[in-house]
């Protein structure tokens, strides 16, 4: 299969996501990206995580912006910082980073200003998305855009960009060789359907995020 696999979170359906377990689960099932989510904590600590919470093992509902790095790592140890994912994968894979909206971008582009290695940086909020290419031209940026094609292409022209990634739910086979025919790139997410990856990868769907990058190993 001619296409770029991308783990989601990770490889969030083998290890719990968003930590550095489920990044090391991607890298091992030999996924060509590692997909991973950015918050920022009370004290400006850039963590992984998807919600703008976080559930410690009780239940208890902890906001990722009200509390400081500490507090959260007290209720959740494999809590990952994005210094962390750094380090280990900055220089071994390229990394595809979603910063989620209404999230301070600054102690983000800090950690990237002058970083070595290959990024991709989206967003489904564009008024992140071009704080994000203002600060950081160098580094591709992705459209994240659910259901809106035209939406997408307006969002990439605007920051530059040929990449976007739309819901697979909302994605046919007619769409996806019209946007193949055009000079911009599609990536599904979340995929994790072999057959459907393959046929759609046959009409020019250029990569997939999925939770299981074993299903798609490369042997």
């Amino acid at each position: 299969m001619d296409m770029k696999i991308i783990g989601h979170r990770g490889a969030r359906g083998l290890a719990p996501e968003n930590t550095l377990a489920s990044l090391r689960k991607g890298l091992e099932h030999h996924a060509d990206q590692l997909e991973f989510d950015l918050r920022v904590t009370k004290d400006g600590i850039v963590v992984l995580n998807h919600d703008s919470y976080m559930r410690d093992a009780s239940g208890r509902k902890l906001t990722i912006k009200t509390h400081s790095y500490e507090e959260l790592k007290q209720h959740k140890p494999d809590i990952t910082t994005f210094e962390e994912v750094l380090k280990e994968f900055a220089d071994k894979i390229p990394l595809y980073i979603e910063v989620k909206r209404k999230v301070d971008t600054r102690p983000i582009i800090k950690l990237l200003k002058g970083q070595k290695g290959d990024f991709w940086l989206g967003s489904k909020s564009q008024k992140t998305l071009r704080e994000l290419h203002k600060a950081l031209p160098e580094i591709p940026k992705i459209v994240i855009e659910p259901i809106s094609g035209v939406r997408a292409r307006i969002r990439a022209n605007q920051v530059d960009t040929k990449l976007l990634a739309m819901k697979q739910l909302w994605l046919w086979s007619g769409f996806i060789r019209a946007v193949a025919r055009s000079d911009f790139e599609l990536y599904a997410y979340t995929l994790n359907d072999s057959k459907k990856a393959a046929k759609w990868a046959r009409h020019g769907l250029k990569g997939i995020i999925t939770d299981y990058p074993d299903r798609f190993e490369k042997r």
